[in-house]
């Protein structure tokens, strides 16, 4: 049986959120709380979360419809569909879950990218790395994840866009980590990977970076995880790329 953490959620909080309905509304109940215990008892039965858009994705299926293009990620992608639905139309498809590594998304290939028969695939990943959500992770474990990604993509056809890692100057739930240098690293090597590989880099940092490596002033609420303003600037830079697989 298939096991979808928003149906856990709806019944673990159904007394309190009787009007509501979904991940969204218990998290927006919930917000300022420590999701990381919970995080940590899902990742026990799911360590990839495979479940979590089993629903979303079902419906998507029974539609016959072909996703435009998917957004592979952590919290920075799916905060952009809490922050911004409106501009995940015309086949944009947002498949983001906090808190996961690259290693977690490489189990989740099959059913959020590759089912969906996207024509493209946008995947954002490193910012977990870098912070070890998931235990130590070197960064050739993270170039790895990536390469395998971008391969799986690859033999399905699928075009690819890696996006950099945004900037910040720390984490909040990792406090005294250095955060910059890792991330530069990460960066350049995602950048010579794409150009290496035949995706396209989506580098992000031109609006996002105030110049030492960390978000600009009002584009992110806690250093890392952008506001709508962040949003806002990364879909001026993304929009552009992603049009031809719209039409």
């Amino acid at each position: 049986m298939s096991v979808n953490r928003r149906t856990i959620l709806k019944g673990a909080l159904a007394a309190p959120l009787a009007a509501a309905s979904g991940a969204a509304a218990a998290k927006q109940q919930f917000k300022g709380g420590d999701w990381s215990q919970w995080f940590k008892d899902w990742e026990l039965k799911d360590f990839g979360m495979i479940g979590y858009y089993a629903d979303d994705n079902a419906r998507l299926r029974l539609t016959g419809k072909r996703a435009n293009v998917v957004f592979l990620g952590d919290s920075i992608t799916e905060g952009w569909f809490d922050k911004h639905p409106a501009f995940f139309t015309d086949g944009k498809v947002d498949r983001g879950i906090g808190g996961q590594t690259s290693s977690q998304m490489v189990l989740r290939m099959m059913s959020d990218v590759l089912d969906l028969r996207p024509k493209a695939l946008h995947i954002m990943a490193g910012t977990n790395d870098v912070a070890g959500n998931t235990g130590p992770m070197t960064p050739k474990m993270t170039h790895d994840n990536i390469r395998m990604i971008r391969d799986l993509a690859g033999i399905y056809g699928i075009a690819v866009m890696i996006a950099s890692v945004p900037p910040a100057a720390s984490f909040p739930w990792r406090q005294g980590l250095e955060t910059k240098a890792p991330i530069a690293a990460l960066n350049q090597w995602l950048r010579d990977y794409a150009q290496q590989s035949g995706a396209v880099y989506v580098d992000y940092w031109p609006v996002l970076d105030d110049g030492t490596g960390a978000m600009k002033a009002g584009l992110a609420s806690d250093g890392v995880h952008p506001t709508e303003a962040g949003y806002t600037a990364m879909e001026s830079v993304i929009t552009p790329i992603i049009q031809p697989f719209l039409s």
